[in-house]
C-alpha cells in the first residue's frame, strides 16, 4: 500500500514493516536495519575452516532485504508493484521498502548508513555516487556484471560506465534521462504565447518569459529562476565549451558564476521570474512545488522523466523541450542508480533484485519510464510499445530525437558534490532575496566549494 498523499519533505514513508515511518531515532533505526536485513541460517553463514569447503547456504531460504528510495506518490506506487513481482517469483524473499521525498533523503541516508547499516538497496545518483562509493557504503557490483549475474550486455555501454568509479561497477542505471524544461501548454495556448523552442539562447527565454509574465498581468510568470539549480549551470556552462567539474576541482572561474547569477537578476528586474519568496518553495526539486504544477509560471527546470509524475499533479496540459543552449551541452545521463550495501548479508539476493529491475520486460512495463528510459535496450523497445501514459510516450519520443543532438558526457561528480549542489542552492537565494551581490556571492561559493572538494 502506499499512502494516500506524499510523504512530507522530511519524513520517510513506511510499508511492510520497514524503516520507522516517524520518530527516526539514529540508534532505534541502526538497531532495526542491522536486526531485519536477512534471516539465514547460521550454517550458511559460518566460514570455512580446517580446508573445509564453507557449507552451501539454502537458495530457498528465508531472506529480508531493506529497500529505500526518493520520489512522489507515482514513483513509489510503480516501485512497489516491480518489488512485488519479483517476490511473487522469489516467495522465500520479502523486500521492506520504504520512500521519501527528494528533500533530506541524502540526509537521511547518511544517518542509516552510519556505522555500516546502509539498506541493503538504495537509490543514488550521481550527486551523492562518488560520495558514497568513496566512504566504502557501496557493494562492488563488478563480479556480478562480470558474471552475467546483474547482465548489462544489453545496456549503452556509456550507462554501465556512468556507474564506474575506481575500476569498480559501484552502481547500476536505473535509466537514461537528460534535463529538460516542462512548460504549461494550456496556459500558453490560453494567452496566446508560442510554446519555447529547443535551441533558444538564454536571454531568448527570459525575454519570452518577460512575454508571458506581461500577457498574464502580473499574477503568473514566464519562469523558475534556475540560478540555485546546479544542473542549469552546468549546461549553460558547456554549451560555452566549459565543464562544472575538472577531476576533483571546480573547471569554471568566479567571472563564469558571477555572470550566471547576473543573468537572473536581470532577468527578474525583467519580470520574467516571479519574486524570490514564490521561487524558494520550488528550489528544493519535489515535483509538487513546482510552479508549473502549482500555476504560478509557465516554465519550470526539471528532469524528462518527471513529465509524466508533474502532469498527474496538474489539471493543464503540460510539455516538454530541452534547457537554453546549444543541445551539444546536455547528454544522455544516467537518472538514477541502484546501488548495495557493502555489509549486506545477502550479495547475491541484492545482485539479482537489480538485476530484475533493470532487465525484466514485465518490472520494466510497471516502471515505465519513471526513472528514464530503460537501460536495457529490449526492454525499452517493449516498454516504448506498451506505455499507455500519453506523457510517458512523450519522454520516449523527446529523448529518442534529441539524443543524437548531445554532446559527450563528462565524468560522474566527484565526492563532495552532493553538499555542494546545496551549497550552489543557498548561495544562489542569497543573490536571488538581494542579500548578496553576484560577484560576493560567486566568490563565496568558491571558498565553500575550495573546503568542500578538498
Amino acid at each position: 500500500m502506499h499512502p494516500a498523499t506524499p510523504a512530507p519533505a522530511d519524513e520517510p514513508t513506511q510499508h511492510n514493516g520497514s524503516l520507522p515511518a516517524a520518530g527516526w531515532n539514529r540508534r532505534h533505526l541502526l538497531r532495526m536495519l542491522a536486526g531485519t536485513a536477512i534471516a539465514v541460517p547460521a550454517a550458511g553463514l559460518l566460514a570455512a575452516c580446517g580446508g573445509e569447503e564453507e557449507p552451501a547456504v539454502d537458495p530457498k531460504a528465508p531472506v529480508t532485504v531493506s529497500f529505500f528510495w526518493w520520489g512522489g506518490e507515482a514513483r513509489a506506487k510503480l516501485t512497489e508493484e516491480a518489488l512485488k513481482l519479483y517476490t511473487s517469483k522469489h516467495p522465500n524473499v520479502t523486500i521492506t521498502p520504504t520512500w521519501q521525498a527528494f528533500t533530506g533523503y541524502y540526509d537521511k541516508l547518511a544517518t542509516i548508513s552510519a556505522g555500516g547499516n546502509a539498506p541493503d538497496i538504495f537509490q543514488i545518483d550521481d550527486n551523492g555516487l562518488a560520495e558514497y562509493a568513496g566512504r566504502n557504503v557501496t557493494l562492488d557490483l563488478s563480479k556480478y556484471t562480470a558474471n552475467k549475474k546483474i547482465d548489462v550486455s544489453k545496456h549503452p555501454e556509456s550507462l554501465t560506465k556512468y556507474g564506474q568509479l575506481g575500476g569498480k561497477q559501484v552502481a547500476i542505471a536505473t535509466g537514461e534521462n537528460t534535463p529538460a524544461i516542462i512548460f504549461d501548454k494550456t496556459k500558453l495556448t490560453e494567452l496566446g504565447i508560442e510554446a519555447p523552442q529547443i535551441g533558444w539562447t538564454y536571454e531568448q527565454i527570459i525575454t519570452w518569459g518577460a512575454g508571458v509574465t506581461t500577457k498574464a498581468g502580473g499574477k503568473y510568470w514566464g519562469l523558475m529562476d534556475p540560478s540555485s539549480d546546479y544542473k542549469a549551470l552546468w549546461l549553460w556552462l558547456r554549451a560555452q565549451g566549459k565543464e562544472f567539474y575538472d577531476g576533483p576541482k571546480i573547471a569554471f572561474s568566479e567571472a563564469d558564476l558571477t555572470a550566471w547569477f547576473q543573468l537572473w537578476v536581470d532577468a527578474r528586474t525583467k519580470g520574467a521570474t516571479p519574486p524570490a519568496d514564490i521561487c524558494h518553495e520550488a528550489v528544493t526539486g519535489s515535483v509538487a512545488t513546482q510552479l508549473v504544477v502549482t500555476k504560478k509560471a509557465a516554465v519550470s527546470f526539471m528532469w524528462s522523466n518527471q513529465l509524466s509524475e508533474m502532469q498527474k499533479a496538474t489539471k493543464n496540459d503540460l510539455g516538454m523541450t530541452a534547457y537554453p543552449g546549444d543541445p551539444k551541452g546536455q547528454w544522455a545521463r544516467a537518472s538514477t542508480y541502484w546501488a548495495a550495501s557493502r555489509t549486506t548479508k545477502a550479495p547475491d539476493v541484492v545482485a539479482d533484485i537489480i538485476n530484475f529491475l533493470v532487465n525484466d520486460v514485465e518490472a520494466g512495463k510497471i516502471l515505465g519510464v519513471d526513472r528514464g528510459l530503460p537501460n536495457n535496450l529490449d526492454v525499452r523497445k517493449a516498454v516504448s510499445d506498451a506505455l499507455t501514459d500519453q506523457k510517458m510516450k512523450d519522454t520516449v519520443t523527446f529523448e529518442n530525437e534529441i539524443t543524437p543532438k548531445f554532446g559527450p558526457a563528462p565524468a560522474p561528480p566527484p565526492k563532495g558534490h552532493s553538499g555542494l549542489r546545496n551549497t550552489l542552492r543557498d548561495i544562489a537565494e542569497t543573490v536571488s532575496y538581494g542579500k548578496q551581490t553576484p560577484a560576493a556571492a560567486a566568490k563565496q561559493f568558491f571558498t565553500e566549494a575550495a573546503a568542500a572538494l578538498a
